[in-house]
């Protein structure tokens, strides 16, 4: 029989109450307050590169910043995000080179069923989310359980992504939509 964290990390519906994910989560928020919490002069970016499942060179996160795990989340090289940003990681996000976060962008990998009497369980699940290389996503933008953002794409700020974006195209809107192609080598 799996753990509801094997089945969480499967995407199954899980019990988020078990109470060994529960620890697990309080551990995360723990590291989270003492980066939020930290003075800027500190050396505060180890607490999160810690905390992540894989941090590549050159990442940066300006607090505040909140994550339901951590372990989940892995970033390539010269990543930055922005202030306010939230990662619901439940299932694994992961996220390319050279990407960038406006303030407030919001991560969501963790879902709900559809089913009320299933909901009502107090079961839930997750749906990975993965972002390509080279991809900006703009301030106030979430990103919903399951999508996947293709290389040196644009999310324009407060778009809410609903579906897969192809690469080199600019989505915007609630749902998001494709607003224009991105032509090689742009500026």
């Amino acid at each position: 029989m799996p753990t509801e964290k094997e089945k969480m990390l499967a995407g199954d519906l899980y019990m988020a109450s078990d109470e060994f994910l529960v620890k697990e989560r309080l551990k995360a928020r723990k590291s989270v307050k003492m980066f939020n919490d930290s003075d800027p002069e500190q050396v505060r970016m180890d607490l999160l590169i810690e905390l992540f499942g894989k941090t590549g060179k050159d990442f940066f996160v300006e607090p505040p910043f909140h994550c339901d795990y951590g372990y989940n989340i892995s970033v390539g090289d010269q990543v930055y995000f922005n202030f306010n940003c939230v990662i619901l990681d439940v299932t694994p996000v992961r996220i390319g080179n050279r990407c960038l976060f406006g303030p407030n962008v919001q991560l969501y990998a963790a879902t709900h069923p559809l089913d009320a009497k299933i909901r009502g369980s107090m079961l839930e699940n997750g749906k990975p989310i993965h972002i390509g290389d080279d991809v900006w996503v703009g301030g106030g933008a979430i990103i919903c359980p399951g999508v996947t953002v293709g290389d040196r794409s644009v999310i324009a700020a407060g778009a809410v992504v609903t579906k897969d974006v192809p690469s080199d195209v600019v989505v915007g809107g609630n749902p998001a939509k494709i607003l224009k192609q991105i032509p090689p080598n742009a500026s």
